[in-house]
């Protein structure tokens, strides 16, 4: 590209003032709010469809999987949105905070109708609420490319952001039956659920309101962004293999993690025969997330992000290969628990390289093609997030009828060894395309800090 055209739309270097704990803190705590939603969503609405309201398995995997791609196309959108007004990402945050939060009480409210109108009813909530987490999500993550220039601020800003995620995951995974259960004496009852999403509801709104009045924000330079077409950006964003194989990465973890997780509950109900150890080993799984993110923080100041995912790959590979082996019906509940608390832990790895790394493959982009893609690559990377999610709720709810899963009833020899195999299976093979596919990606061990010194944002340091 031109150099003229690259003055034209470059955006001015981000400040050089380092970002303090109350920043660092107040940026991570809208992850708390963000995941107070969505790991409620990813853990529990799939389940709350097929054995609250005994949804047949394959139409809630179908209505999972069309609103998870409707998430996709919001945060798209948003991110196109977004892309033209970057200095304005707190004034999403702040318009779409307390309708997300009435958005996620209606997800799980149950209407009187059956059949056909409760099928649209359901899908409607989940277009609403994901249309509005998108509203408030993408701008979030986008904002994080503005809070520090240096790869270093990027993946403790990750980690902090992990934490709180992880931590909100805990919140959920113990809350939900725990409020459900004193809300109604049973712990998977339709007005429990509604009752802990209106809990939910409060605590996050709070914390994004606090963040979009709170946050430092982008300098007033940046206002003057010249406009970009958005086919020239979606071009320049898919000739970035930063960006590309990093996201295919992600999109294969990501259906591996998916799978994993949303088995849980079905593998100790069915499987194990012990129903109360699902939520008990995704609370366990969340605790060990916590745990494995300032190790793995640790880890990257060492070996760099890209080398991180790999250990981490591998690491996964090892747990499910002992997975394979592990019976839980031979008083082998507890390895089962503590392998799934490592295999929790190798995911988090992948969780803090993607959101370590997404900002620097802004800067690659950058420098190979002379112009800033920023707000749209966060849109486009959740847009190809939720298509793994959307997938991997499509394959559940799928295999799971094929394999004669019905709510409510024992279970065929078929389906337990089915949902076993899923769990080992796909998510092995979700993995290693993981491993393989970061191989290729361009952003080794000290390469950002050349490309921030190539555009005098800031002085280099190791990432």
């Amino acid at each position: 590209m031109a150099p003229s055209i690259r003055r034209a739309v470059r955006l001015a270097p981000p400040p050089r003032t380092r970002p303090g704990v109350a920043q660092f803190t107040l940026f991570g705590a809208g992850d708390f709010a963000c995941n107070l939603y969505w790991q409620s969503v990813t853990l529990y609405l799939l389940f709350f469809y097929t054995d609250v309201l005994l949804l047949p398995t394959a139409l809630a995997g179908t209505l999972y999987m069309a609103g998870a791609l409707w998430d996709g196309i919001a945060d798209l959108l948003v991110g196109i949105a977004a892309q033209r007004r970057p200095s304005h990402y707190r004034h999403f945050i702040a318009i779409g905070a307390i309708p997300l939060g009435g958005a996620f009480i209606l997800l799980y409210s149950t209407p009187p109708l059956a059949g056909v109108g409760l099928a649209l009813a359901i899908g409607t909530t989940q277009i609403l609420f994901r249309t509005l987490y998108a509203l408030v999500n993408v701008p979030y993550a986008a904002w994080s490319a503005r809070f520090s220039p240096d790869s270093r601020d990027r993946t403790t800003l990750a980690g902090v952001r992990m934490l709180f995620g992880t931590a909100a995951a805990l919140v959920v995974t113990m809350g939900t039956p725990w409020i459900a259960a004193r809300l109604s004496g049973v712990p998977t009852s339709a007005s429990g659920y509604v009752g802990a999403a209106a809990v939910y509801a409060m605590v996050g709104t709070a914390l994004l309101l606090a963040l979009a009045f709170g946050a430092r924000g982008a300098r007033a330079e940046d206002t003057a962004l010249a406009a970009v077409p958005m086919l020239l950006c979606l071009r320049l964003l898919f000739g970035n293999r930063a960006f590309v194989t990093l996201n295919l990465a992600a999109m294969a973890a990501g259906l591996a993690a998916a799978l994993l997780t949303q088995s849980v509950l079905y593998y100790f109900k069915h499987v194990v025969g012990t129903p109360t150890q699902g939520p008990q080993a995704l609370a366990l799984m969340a605790v060990a997330g916590t745990i494995a993110v300032p190790l793995w923080m640790l880890a990257t100041r060492w070996l760099g992000l890209r080398a991180v995912w790999l250990m981490a790959a591998a690491a996964a590979l090892v747990c499910l290969g002992l997975f394979a082996v592990a019976n839980p019906r031979n008083g082998g509940e507890a390895e089962i628990l503590l392998l799934l608390a490592m295999l929790q832990g190798s995911f988090t790895g992948f969780n803090l390289v993607f959101w370590a790394m997404l900002p620097n493959t802004v800067e690659y982009g950058e420098v190979r093609h002379g112009t800033r893609v920023e707000a749209l690559a966060f849109g486009v990377a959740a847009l190809l997030q939720k298509i793994g999610l959307a997938a991997a709720a499509g394959v559940l709810g799928l295999f799971y009828h094929h394999i004669g899963y019905a709510a409510g009833t024992p279970q065929p020899p078929a389906a337990l060894a089915g949902i076993r195999n899923l769990m080992l299976y796909a998510c092995s093979a979700g993995v290693a395309m993981s491993a393989l596919v970061m191989l290729f990606n361009p952003l080794k061990r000290g390469v950002h800090a050349a490309l921030v010194q190539e555009l005098g944002m800031t002085a280099p340091r190791a990432d």
